[in-house]
């Protein structure tokens, strides 16, 4: 070998040498100075790479992610399910108070900026400060949760991962336009921030200037806060000069199958005898508007015919017991009376207990979904369709008296068929 090719060999070889013991670059993690489970580490390596490539500026990535963690809180939350379910009845007791209808009377009366609002968006402000009082107690308790860190714990676990991959990159266009700071991204283990309780990507889409100061400050401003409300629900399909719902009195005998049903305009309703509680005339709006029949509580309780702005509510929290103590409030800010027709006083179900009345719809041969405790709209017309075989008011409402029945059912000797012979 002449020395030309063997010092093009050596410094091959010295090369390869090099490169064999050269250290690994640093990941994002590592420089971020990030610690937790290998699971989150390998999350947030591949989710900075992806921000990154979609035009996060670094700067924002490397400020906004620095010494992050998993919070343990939100892996606790996010699977927690309630041991008992609390009524309908009791919530509206809890929500529907007269200190909150008395603070509501008054931010009504206090904010100016309440009457633009409301012409411009068309939601009646009474609705915007049920949701506020709702959301964070006329902005007192905002959530004191680092969203930043609940979203990429949430990615990380990976149960909804698209979703809270979004919400954060959401949270850093937020930071990168100069929004708000870093610290004042704070709020629910879920989220939600601000006044009136926004998703960061409800944020970028409706926050509103509702002071007219040039900013949208949902943290700080209660007209903003406002405004984006109205905004949001504008979107959402808000029909303004309707109501949201109004307390019906149903007769004797009534079709109680009827309720989360059809989709009918009021007169069709009172043909079927249900009847407005206040006695009032529907106004041309509502009176053309299709409604739901609403039994929270089931028979036993207040029903409701429901317009579609009571779903548009809903659409901000799907929670019927929500929505129903938003609308509530919003008629006692106005000055509305109490129900004519009281809420019942309700057991809680324990876990075990909706898991069970689920599992024996389901071997009964009605399809309540999947036993998970929760009992949603699948279950309460499976409810419904068992009632009706049973002979029972078909409410559709999942009491203890009912979890009896159902687990009796199951228990109870199959029918002697009568064979003829062949």
């Amino acid at each position: 070998m002449d020395r030309r090719h063997f010092l093009a060999f050596a410094v091959a070889g010295l090369a390869r040498s090099a490169t064999a013991q050269a250290p690994a670059a640093p990941t994002p993690a590592e420089l971020l100075g990030a610690s937790g489970e290998p699971y989150f580490i390998d999350w947030l390596n591949g989710f900075y790479a992806h921000a990154l490539a979609a035009g996060t500026p670094r700067t924002v990535l490397d400020s906004a992610l620095s010494a992050l963690s998993p919070d343990p809180r939100v892996l606790a939350l996010d699977t927690k399910q309630p041991e008992f379910a609390r009524p309908v009845s009791d919530y509206l007791r809890g929500a529907v108070n007269d200190e909150r209808i008395r603070i509501g009377r008054e931010k009504r009366a206090a904010i100016p900026e309440l009457e633009t609002i409301e012409q411009v968006w068309g939601v009646p402000r009474e609705i915007l400060i049920a949701i506020w009082a709702m959301e964070s107690k006329f902005g007192v308790q905002q959530g004191g949760m680092d969203i930043i860190r609940c979203l990429a714990t949430l990615a990380a676990l990976g149960r909804r991962r698209t979703w809270a991959e979004s919400e954060l990159m959401a949270a850093l266009k937020i930071l990168a336009d100069g929004d708000a700071p870093r610290e004042r991204l704070k709020g629910s283990w879920a989220g939600a921030m601000g006044q009136t309780q926004m998703l960061p990507s409800t944020y970028l889409s409706s926050a509103a200037d509702g002071d007219g100061d040039g900013k949208r400050d949902i943290w700080g401003s209660a007209p903003d806060a406002l405004a984006s409300a109205a905004n949001l629900l504008a979107k959402d399909g808000w029909r303004r000069d309707e109501d949201w719902a109004r307390e019906v009195i149903l007769p004797a005998g009534f079709d109680y199958g009827l309720s989360e049903g059809p989709s009918e305009v009021p007169y069709w309703w009172a043909g079927k005898g249900a009847q407005r509680a206040d006695g009032a005339a529907w106004s041309e709006a509502d009176a053309a508007a299709k409604c739901i029949l609403l039994l929270p509580s089931g028979a036993a309780g207040p029903a409701f015919l429901a317009l579609p702005n009571h779903f548009v509510i809903r659409r901000y929290n799907n929670a019927l017991a929500y929505a129903l103590a938003v609308g509530l409030l919003a008629d006692a800010f106005a000055g509305a009376p109490p129900l004519v027709r009281a809420w019942p006083h309700e057991t809680p179900l324990s876990l075990d207990d909706r898991l069970a009345a689920q599992t024996a719809l389901a071997s009964l041969g009605y399809n309540p979904g999947q036993a998970d405790g929760v009992i949603g709209l699948g279950t309460r017309q499976a409810l419904r369709a068992w009632q009706k075989s049973q002979a029972i008011p078909a409410d559709g409402y999942l009491s203890a008296d009912m979890v009896a029945r159902l687990k009796a059912s199951l228990r109870a000797p199959p029918t002697p068929q009568t064979l003829t012979p062949s």
